[in-house]
């Protein structure tokens, strides 16, 4: 395989995190399915990385892929559905775990990326992609919308205006009523961090808008139930204690204890 190109920048910044935590800190997240396309990855993309981003965008998925094996065990009959799948390999971490179970898995993304993902890191025969704007809602005819169904958004709403996420949950509760939403949110003041890093990184044109101060109100404005508001770095401070850099260490505890970066898991009908 050729070295990937004509993908927006921004998926590659996952990855890379995925890929150096893996590398650096296998006992806290391990994706073996990342370090296996590190190879076709552009020079430019590891461009800006640093030991506290890659943390975060690892932790994010340490804890979605917890709650995701925690949803399947529970449910057994299941759909796991990732909107705005880009490049992340989730279903790879989950099935390694697991095994096959009767879980559907769906990866949702615009037809050019689900192409360049199909290329890059292959389709399993139990994984149906579908290309196509996650907003337009057209995806969901192809889900069994009867079955228990986890919705997983990651690093995706931030991109967005609050109206336009308040109108996609709301449609999502109509169309999912066994269904359950995941995703992660940055408070106000950290959007402005954020925003710093991606301009460093050189992806201005990612700007994000997209922030949640309190996660009752919000799934309150949603009209939904708020089951969790997690932070990111819990576990990730105890198992890596003592080899994280100091300054690494410190925003991390700041961002937990102030709610900066958080997951919320709603429950989308009574």
């Amino acid at each position: 395989m050729k070295k990937i190109e004509g993908v927006a920048s921004t998926l590659f910044v996952p990855m890379v995190a995925r890929i150096d935590v893996s590398k650096r800190f296998p006992e806290f997240f391990y994706d073996e399915k990342s370090l296996e396309l590190e190879e076709f990855l552009p020079e430019a993309a590891w461009k800006g990385a640093s030991e506290y981003t890659n943390i975060v965008s690892s932790s994010r998925y340490y804890n979605m892929d917890n709650m995701t094996v925690a949803f399947i065990e529970k449910h057994k009959t299941c759909n796991v559905v990732f909107l705005g799948a880009g490049l992340d390999t989730a279903y790879h971490r989950i099935t390694k775990r697991l095994g096959w179970r009767d879980t559907h898995y769906y990866g949702v993304d615009l037809p050019e990326v689900i192409e360049k993902r199909k290329e890059f890191c292959g389709v399993d025969s139990r994984e149906v992609m579908i290309g196509g704007d996650m907003f337009a809602m057209e995806w969901v005819d192809s889900v069994d919308t009867g079955l228990p169904t986890l919705l997983l958004v990651s690093g995706v709403f931030q991109y967005f205006r609050e109206p336009k996420i308040l109108a996609f949950i709301r449609a999502l509760k109509r169309a999912f009523v066994h269904g359950e939403l995941i995703f992660d949110a940055t408070s106000t003041s950290g959007l402005k961090f954020t925003n710093h890093f991606i301009k460093r990184t050189g992806h201005a044109d990612a700007r994000m808008y997209f922030s949640v101060d309190d996660c009752q109100e919000f799934a309150e404005k949603c009209d939904v139930t708020l089951l969790e508001c997690r932070g990111f770095f819990k576990d990730a401070l105890q198992i890596l204690k003592g080899k994280l850099k100091l300054t690494t260490r410190m925003v991390m505890k700041f961002t937990d204890r102030t709610k900066r970066t958080v997951i919320l898991h709603l429950k989308l009908n009574p």
